[in-house]
């Protein structure tokens, strides 16, 4: 089962532990990235900095995935993506505090959130980014 096979505001646990895998591995491929684009000195900095970027990313994931399913719940709307939109902002609020920057909290609150909430619009209406298109 994937993500979107799951009902909105349930399930949170299972939502979560996808969103949760997503990131981490969204993680691990930036963090390689990183450290092929700008050499560590030695191999405990380059590990350092890739468990720092994978767990930021991996948190960012569980935040974003236990605050819209939550947010569905307590608004008792489950398709609204608006949900998508305060679970997005939360992780880019974890994200500022992280960095110890309100403007980097803030930037990311506004940009996760309007690419999740997006993201949640263009699944409703059946959006498509590749392929041929609809007649």
């Amino acid at each position: 089962m994937g993500y979107w096979d799951l009902k909105e505001g349930k399930d949170c646990v299972e939502k979560t532990w996808i969103t949760t895998k997503l990131a981490t591995a969204i993680g691990l491929v930036g963090s390689a990235y990183h450290i092929v684009a700008y050499q560590p000195e030695t191999a405990v900095e380059a590990l350092t900095r890739a468990t720092s970027a994978t767990v930021t990313m991996a948190a960012m994931g569980a935040i974003f995935g236990m605050t819209t399913c939550l947010s569905a719940q307590a608004r008792d709307a489950p398709d609204d993506p608006t949900n998508y939109f305060i679970g997005g902002c939360a992780s880019g609020i974890f994200l500022g505090a992280r960095t110890h920057s309100a403007i980097t909290g803030t930037t990311a609150c506004l940009g996760l959130g309007m690419v999740a909430m997006l993201t949640k619009v263009g699944k409703m209406e059946g959006w498509r980014i590749t392929g041929p298109p609809k007649m």
